[in-house]
């Protein structure tokens, strides 16, 4: 097997995070205590040169404790393919500068393994990926001709329309059949997003709860439910969501059976996906999270399953 000794962390900058939910701090925490050095650098200090991709990196150590979770090194300019491994882990929005590292880091991949494969993030958008399996999600549409908008919700009735590359619940809007503010709503998201927006079947049981279910190496190891505020149609967690326990249902098994292959096959060593009732609404590969809400809940350890993956991976 391959020593693991060097691991690069691509992330957002790790004083802005919230340790007490962030799956990167838990899976870098879990390689720091396998004796993995650990390396932060943020997108924006990656440079390609003379076909050689650096980065700015700084050393990091990290302690479970809220406000003193991290110290980082001086920082210092190194060849990211001398790493054994790159947490390719920055939050979207999946935008240019997103997709501009995904080309960058898989000059390095797979000799450096990236996980996720750069390449396969890239050519899985989270709302789109989704798309091949269409009989395991709701009716879906995807557009940013208005008419067609409009006729989908009167055969809908309710609907929610999300941008394309969004994340973390932003621009997420219920319209009801009665609405009047449909309109508006399209002319606002024409002017916000040069993209097509989607526009997905409203699914009542959201009010029970979307789960996320989180899958290394293409098998299911943990679920968190996420049950919407009273007042809201979102249930992520930082806008009001309540996190509680659960378990895997007779058809959630059988979408995380029908997906796995396809996720094997694009070297996705870590992988959430949001079910809805009996439906599959995202497959979120860039910086999918629910770690640390499923150990709290009494569930696996899903970082140091990971990181055993990873490491079979090298070997």
């Amino acid at each position: 097997m391959a020593k693991i000794k060097n691991v690069a962390v691509q992330m957002d900058h790790v004083a802005s995070i919230n340790i007490a939910g962030d799956s990167t701090f838990a899976m870098s925490l879990e390689a720091q205590t396998r004796g993995y050095k650990l390396f932060h650098y943020t997108p924006d200090r990656l440079s390609f040169r003379d076909g050689t991709l650096y980065a700015s990196v700084e050393p990091m150590t990290l302690r479970d404790i809220k406000g003193d979770h991290y110290d980082l090194g001086a920082p210092e300019r190194v060849d990211l393919s001398t790493m054994d491994v790159v947490l390719l882990r920055q939050d979207p929005p999946f935008d240019m500068s997103y997709i501009t590292s995904t080309h960058l880091l898989e000059r390095i991949h797979p000799k450096t393994l990236v996980v996720n494969d750069p390449a396969w993030v890239r050519n899985s958008p989270e709302k789109i990926f989704v798309t091949e399996f269409a009989d395991l999600m709701p009716k879906t549409l995807i557009t940013k001709d208005a008419g067609e908008i409009r006729r989908f919700r009167d055969e809908m009735g309710d609907i929610i329309l999300k941008p394309l590359y969004g994340n973390g619940g932003a621009g997420v809007f219920h319209s009801t059949k009665d609405d009047r503010n449909l309109s508006s709503l399209l002319e606002m998201f024409g002017q916000l997003f040069r993209e097509p927006f989607i526009a997905q079947q409203y699914l009542p049981d959201v009010r029970k709860g979307d789960k996320r279910i989180i899958l290394v190496d293409g098998e299911p190891v943990g679920a968190i439910n996420r049950v919407p505020a009273e007042h809201d149609s979102r249930s992520n967690m930082h806008v009001g969501g309540r996190a509680e326990a659960t378990e895997l249902t007779a058809r959630e098994k059988e979408i995380c059976k029908r997906i796995g292959p396809a996720l094997r096959e694009r070297g996705f060593l870590l992988v959430g996906i949001d079910v809805i009732g009996d439906y599959m609404t995202e497959i979120n590969v860039t910086s999918p999270t629910g770690i640390r809400e499923v150990k709290k809940f009494g569930g696996a350890d899903i970082a140091s399953l990971l990181w055993d993956a990873i490491e079979r991976k090298r070997s």
